[in-house]
């Protein structure tokens, strides 16, 4: 809960400097409220866990626009500007950072919505694995990082089950 007389208004960053924007700000005693996920992240057959903005290159800051010197926001590093109508910075709803707020998890993460990206019966080409470059058919997701897929293996439907990640449309 913010204190009385303070609203949240968006900054907005340079690429990838949403926490250094957030760091520098607080240093100057501004709230501020980041929403971060978990991002799977895939790289060299390896995959970890990173967090990542929610909305890159903008976060949420309190402001009391009578009492702060909110001015002093265009010039912190990592910010490029507070987002505006004419000169002055325009209110977030007052629900909207309860409402993310309320989504995050015991870690902080803001929980997004698993909905597949295939339907039952979609073609889908294997990307990764053993099964690389091989066609089948989305057949459903069993939790939020694992599918089953029917392949066509030597003359017949073979069910596998594999990471979202290494499958792609066909």
């Amino acid at each position: 809960m913010i204190p009385s007389g303070q609203q949240w208004y968006v900054v907005r960053t340079h690429p990838y400097a949403e926490g250094k924007a957030a760091a520098h700000l607080q240093r100057q005693g501004f709230e501020v409220y980041l929403p971060r996920y978990a991002k799977r992240r895939r790289h060299a057959r390896r995959a970890d866990i990173t967090a990542s903005p929610l909305f890159p290159r903008y976060m949420f800051v309190a402001i009391d626009l009578i009492h702060q010197r909110w001015r002093a926001i265009r010039s912190t590093v990592g910010v490029t500007n507070l987002v505006c109508s004419g000169d002055e910075p325009m209110p977030v709803a007052h629900d909207v950072i309860g409402r993310l707020k309320q989504r995050e998890d015991s870690a902080g993460f803001v929980q997004l919505d698993q909905k597949p990206r295939f339907s039952a019966g979609d073609a889908v080409r294997v990307v990764e694995g053993a099964f690389s470059d091989c066609l089948g058919l989305f057949e459903s997701m069993t939790d939020s990082e694992r599918v089953m897929v029917l392949l066509d293996l030597l003359g017949r439907k073979v069910r596998v089950t594999m990471n979202m990640d290494t499958i792609e449309a066909a």
